[in-house]
């Protein structure tokens, strides 16, 4: 999946050493915040590796497009979502059509009849 958008938040990166292989391990989350939409939405990403990490070389501001897989984990009988990024364009203007914004699928002139529509039906509610 794609989605492309603008950095409004870069959280302080995360360390540590893996308890079975001893190596160490880095991760940063960042907060993209979408473009071009009437409601831009949210989301918050992450880069697992410090040298993915420096390649991406994300700051505040920045507008990319961001290639990522989400995935989901329990822990302690509630499930929790992870958006990992594997790969981050900052070439925006050449994204290729799947990697623009989000749009609904919903045609504005779609063959279902719209439900908030003045109709000449009458109907029993009392209000």
């Amino acid at each position: 999946m794609d989605i492309t958008g603008k950095i409004i938040a870069v959280l302080e990166p995360r360390s540590g050493v893996a308890k079975s292989s001893g190596n160490p391990w880095k991760i940063q989350e960042y907060v993209l915040e979408t473009i071009g939409e009437q409601y831009p939405k949210k989301m918050m990403f992450s880069i697992f590796g410090e040298d993915k990490i420096q390649q991406a070389a994300i700051n505040i501001g920045d507008e990319v497009v961001v290639s990522f897989d989400i995935n989901a984990r329990e822990f302690n009988g509630r499930w929790y979502n992870d958006i990992r990024a594997w790969r981050v364009s900052h070439d925006v203007n050449g994204a290729a059509p799947a990697a623009q914004p989000y749009v609904d699928a919903a045609p504005a002139a779609s063959a279902a009849p719209d439900p908030f529509a003045p109709s000449n039906e009458k109907d029993d509610l009392p209000f």
